[in-house]
Order: C-alpha cells, then structure tokens, then sequence
C-alpha cells in the first residue's frame, strides 16, 4: 500500500504546476496500477483548501471542479480512503514527540500517523519534512 500526499495530487490536478507534467504521470500510473493507493482524508481537505484559493493562484480551481476532480480519483477500484483509527492519539503523540513538531507541523504529523496506523508500506510527497517520522517510509517519485 502506498499514500500519496497532498502536493502531489495538487501538481497533477494544476496545470499550470511546474511539477504538472510529473506529477500527472505518477498518479495516473499509481491510479491505473494494482497496488492499493490510500488517500487520506486530511489530504482531500488540504487539497481542496489549496486548489481553491485566491491567495495561491490567480485562478483558483472552482470548488465544483476540484470536488469531481476528488471524486474521480476515488472513482480508480485501488483508491482506499483513510482516516484516524480510534488509537489515533498514541500513535500521532509518539511521532509528534519523535520528531520535535509543532504548530503547522502538526498536520504532517497526523498524515504520517493515518499511515502509520494502517500500515501503508510508503508514502509518496515532494515534501522533505516528513522525512523526520519514524514508523513510514518516505519516496518523492518526482526524483
């Protein structure tokens, strides 16, 4: 199982992306394959936050566009979702405190514990500050 994470789905989605072209390639092939990929829910809503806004692009991807966007990649028969199990707090305080986070970095912490906690084997991100979290495995398939 691999997750991907949320800078990847924002580069294939934004064609106007320098990583586009990548990015796009690596998800269709993620998506066509047969390996499970998991899409974590904080994920969704981080890609939904950051596609729709007027402080980022000019042109921000219409909410309506960017939820069918969503939809078809859940659509893909290896696309499971993932959210935080009911032992979620021990899981994200040891990663939490493993490596030294606060503040915003919190949120990366929570996507690394969803993985953690259902046992994704890697997860994929252009994003070096998950690189410091013990328990998951970190590739960009950019590189």
């Amino acid at each position: 199982m691999i997750a991907i994470d949320t800078n990847l789905w924002v580069y294939a989605h934004r064609k106007d992306m320098n990583q586009h072209l990548a990015s796009r390639d690596v998800v269709t092939d993620a998506l066509k394959g047969s390996e499970q990929v998991m899409l974590c829910w904080p994920v969704v809503h981080e890609f939904l936050s950051v596609v729709t806004n007027r402080k980022i692009f000019k042109e921000p991807t219409p909410m309506k566009l960017a939820v069918q966007q969503i939809r078809g990649w859940l659509a893909s028969p290896v696309v499971i979702t993932l959210q935080e199990t009911p032992n979620h707090l021990p899981t994200l305080a040891a990663i939490a405190l493993q490596a030294d986070v606060v503040g915003s970095q919190i949120h990366d912490a929570r996507i690394a514990a969803i993985c953690v906690e259902h046992g994704v084997r890697e997860l994929w991100t252009a994003d070096r500050g998950y690189e410091k979290f013990e328990g998951i495995r970190v590739r960009n398939p950019l590189v």
